[in-house]
């Protein structure tokens, strides 16, 4: 007969929570068999019901007597490891690092097997590719897309970015600076994601001949207030316009100085001559292969999310949308343009 041991209240409850609670199944096996044990169940029938060995309910109920309900945790079953993991992981993030034509291998990138193929060459130790695909995450490596970029840099880059900033610093009412780039506005959608049942796929019905629409805006450094005109071809006459309507808009500033990319609409002959004819403006150009310097990007990225994804109406109904972004994202950022309606109630 089964030695029962004298139970409290409470350490029968908190056998029972461990049960209820635990997402590790070995001890809310362990538990389950001591707590059966302690209510008058042979041992023998609660290795029955949990499809275990006697020898197996035997030795749960004597970690419980040597050390209650801390003795069913932390109990280490299987073999210790024996590799040395430190070592194996240090390894792997010195290969990393190379590539493996850099070793002789003919691989543009790094395989588990092949990982598997060197630490046996260089430890050796034999580690199958699944254990390797395991401990890299532990080591802080992931598979990841590369990203593409471009070694070609401006060599008059630091020149330019300190006319930029010193233009920037001085931007006042007499000065302002705006940001000023182009943008294609396109009826065949840019498609994005979108909220959706499980299974069942958003389908964008595309035009069947794609019709475009550019836009010209300036986004003042400062103020956050944007302005822009449209068209339909991306010429001189287009950025043209733009001017005159920030001359216009801006008639009492002594300056206007435009932050611009290196477009070529931006140093047409038709544009030179139009700024011989209006000294107050003055353009600067950002580094080439830095759209990033240019924070007008953002005021794009946040059109193209919030009204060109996977829209496909009329050119009219879309130019519509697009028009009333502009009208009232201003002050950009912080103009609440994704939450606002298109006709207020």
């Amino acid at each position: 007969m089964n030695k029962i041991a004298f139970l409290y209240g409470a350490e029968t409850r908190r056998l029972k929570k461990i049960i209820h609670k635990t997402r590790d199944k070995d001890l809310c096996r362990r538990a389950t068999a001591v707590l059966l044990v302690l209510k008058g169940k042979a041992k023998a029938e609660v290795a029955r019901l949990l499809q275990a060995g006697r020898s197996s309910v035997n030795r749960w109920f004597t970690w419980y007597e040597a050390a209650g309900i801390d003795g069913l945790t932390n109990q280490r079953t299987g073999r210790p490891p024996t590799q040395p993991r430190a070592l194996i992981i240090g390894v792997l993030k010195l290969l990393i690092e190379h590539k493996p034509r850099d070793l002789g291998y003919q691989r543009s990138r790094w395989s588990t097997e092949l990982l598997s193929l060197v630490l046996k060459r260089v430890l050796g130790l034999i580690v199958h590719s699944s254990t390797i695909r395991r401990l890299l995450p532990k080591a802080g490596i992931v598979w990841r897309r590369a990203a593409p970029t471009l070694r070609i840099e401006d060599p008059a880059k630091a020149e330019k970015m300190a006319a930029i900033y010193e233009a920037l610093n001085n931007c006042s009412a007499e000065h302002p600076v705006f940001y000023e780039d182009e943008v294609d506005i396109h009826l065949n959608p840019k498609i994005g994601a979108d909220w959706g049942y499980k299974g069942k796929q958003r389908l964008v019905v595309t035009p069947g001949k794609n019709r475009k629409h550019y836009l010209a805006g300036a986004l003042h450094s400062k103020t956050g207030q944007i302005t822009y005109v449209g068209s339909t071809s991306k010429s001189s006459e287009l950025f043209i316009s733009l001017m005159e309507k920030l001359k216009w808009q801006y008639r009492r500033a002594k300056t206007i100085t435009l932050v611009v990319d290196n477009y070529i609409i931006h140093k047409s002959k038709k544009t030179e001559k139009w700024l011989r004819n209006n000294p107050k403006f003055v353009l600067l150009f950002q580094p080439v292969y830095s759209p990033w310097v240019n924070k007008i990007e953002k005021l794009w990225h946040a059109l193209h999310e919030t009204i060109t994804r996977n829209c496909c109406k009329t050119m009219d109904d879309l130019l519509e949308q697009v028009e009333h972004f502009m009208d009232n994202a201003a002050p950009f950022p912080g103009g609440g343009h994704g939450l606002q309606r298109v006709f207020q109630s």
